[in-house]
């Protein structure tokens, strides 16, 4: 049997909401045993978030998936003294309490190094850990718009809109706070090197992503703006509406996309004029209303059919109904079907990304709050169970 690709790594998970657990979840998908410590009574707030049926989430489960889940209240000094205990035994620590809150609650890095000094610690906050934002609370879509995106998204003549219909910061901070984990476990572990923080906020990882904006502020002195497309580099491109009323995708960012395109449409006619970004970028209207009557006149699947045989990348906008029915995603088994206390089964993303050796799985959807609080304080630590009567008792646990 082959090993899991994390195997033999164990992450604390003290984290709530999206990012970071979803990051700690991530690294559980490929093998590390994520313990997630919860307070006891009430756990993560992600278990009551909606969508809701009949009072539970529905998104719990893919949240929490392969997840052991225990309770433990660092207010209490045996709390804090038991979490010590498992940081000695554990690789990575992965938090997102506002900047400072484990310092106040005693169990700050400098104090967990003292029982593991080999403990690798991934925050994840709003602004970072440095700054003068660093104490300030932070959410997805405040640093949303703290990062400059959500300036960009809408049209130029009306408000900005919120953006992607999910929390697109929180996301994209947890896959930095993996790769940031998974950099930092290899300098330790390979390299050799000293164990570190990993700093992650909600707003960099959406910032990173802004390069061109950033280079046309600085060179061209152009500070962008909304554009209901990316427009500005490429051409043509935007969504388009078929002859049976089907919205599709369609962009020519390189130049041998464009001539595919000519050929699709039978258009050789523009080459060498528009042959070009630079040319066509000079005056796009002429190409864009002709390939919006072009798409216009035929079906989503004489389009489709065309450009694929030209090799012109196109799609559907896909809805959540046309992705269950989807081939591809099936191939892929990119949409899994796990056993579920709460609802019998549940349909969730599958692992992301795919491995030939070592493939991730889910074993497991998100557990009832505790219920591996036997598992991990008795094999863990050696508790017995008066041990854990009497914390359970005293509410600690």
């Amino acid at each position: 049997m082959k090993r899991a690709a994390l195997e033999g790594v164990r992450v604390l998970d003290i984290a709530t909401v999206i990012a970071a657990p979803w990051a700690a979840g991530i690294m559980a998908d490929f093998g590390a045993e994520v313990i997630k410590i919860e307070m006891p009574g009430r756990g993560d707030t992600s278990r009551g978030m909606g969508p809701l049926k009949d009072g539970v989430s529905i998104r719990w489960p893919a949240l929490g998936r392969n997840k052991k889940s225990i309770t433990l209240d660092f207010h209490y000094e045996e709390g804090k003294k038991i979490f010590l205990e498992l940081v000695k035994k554990s690789d990575v620590v992965i938090e997102n309490f506002k900047t400072g809150t484990l310092d106040k609650w005693g169990i700050g890095v400098d104090v967990m190094r003292k029982a593991n000094p080999d403990i690798i610690v991934t925050h994840v906050t709003g602004y970072g850990q440095t700054g003068p934002n660093k104490n300030l609370a932070g959410l997805g879509m405040p640093l949303q718009a703290f990062s400059g995106m959500t300036y960009l998204c809408g049209y130029p003549d009306r408000p900005p809109v919120q953006g992607p219909p999910m929390p697109l910061a929180d996301y994209v901070a947890g896959l930095y706070a993996v790769i940031g984990t998974m950099m930092a476990l290899y300098h330790r572990d390979f390299l050799k090197g000293k164990p570190q923080e990993v700093d992650i906020s909600l707003y960099e990882g959406l910032f990173r992503m802004e390069e061109s904006f950033v280079a046309q502020l600085d060179i061209l002195g152009v500070n962008k703006e909304r554009t209901p497309v990316s427009s500005g580099a490429s051409c043509p491109i935007g969504i388009f509406k078929t002859g049976d009323n089907q919205w599709m995708t369609l962009v020519c960012s390189t130049n041998p996309v464009f001539d595919h395109l000519c050929d699709a449409m039978d258009r050789r006619d523009w080459l060498p004029k528009y042959a070009k970004a630079k040319d066509r970028l000079a005056d796009p209207t002429p190409i864009m209303d002709a390939v919006t009557r072009w798409i216009g006149e035929q079906t989503w699947e004489e389009v489709k059919a065309k450009c694929d045989k030209a090799g012109v990348p196109v799609c559907k906008v896909m809805s959540m109904k046309d992705i269950f029915e989807d081939p591809q995603y099936a191939a892929r088994n990119d949409i899994l079907e796990v056993p579920c206390e709460e609802f019998g089964t549940i349909k969730m993303p599958g692992i992301f990304p795919v491995l030939t050796e070592t493939p991730g799985e889910v074993k497991w959807a998100g557990p009832k709050l505790g219920s591996y609080n036997e598992e991990i304080y008795k094999n863990i630590l050696g508790m017995t169970d008066e041990d854990l009567a009497g914390l359970k008792e005293r509410k600690i646990i």
